[in-house]
């Protein structure tokens, strides 16, 4: 049998994950995913075969999956907030389906 849940989808500069994952912590998630990332947007081109030396700059995808809509929107508001109007980055929020709903 499933369970509702609601998955928070970050996708966001390297360079700030460690900050987005704090938020996400202090929002009261169980945990989270990271994808390293490449693809294309508005702030142009971003590929996964970047040297060492610019690998901040690559962008990754940040999954988290909450019980409750409450707590995305949480991290969602925050994250959009603090560092989408200085960094490039996308944050969207998708109804799912889980089991185990325990461990969210």
């Amino acid at each position: 049998m499933t369970s509702s849940a609601t998955k928070v989808t970050i996708v966001s500069e390297r360079v700030i994950l460690d900050k987005i994952t704090a938020i996400i912590e202090a929002a009261g998630a169980t945990g989270y995913t990271v994808i390293e990332g490449g693809g294309k947007g508005s702030h142009g081109v971003r590929t996964t075969d970047r040297p060492s030396v610019v690998k901040a700059l690559a962008i990754v995808k940040i999954e988290i999956v909450v019980a409750d809509r409450e707590t995305a929107e949480k991290i969602a508001d925050a994250v959009n907030e603090k560092y989408f109007k200085h960094y490039s980055g996308i944050v969207y929020l998708e109804r799912v389906e889980i089991l185990r709903p325990q461990k969210f």
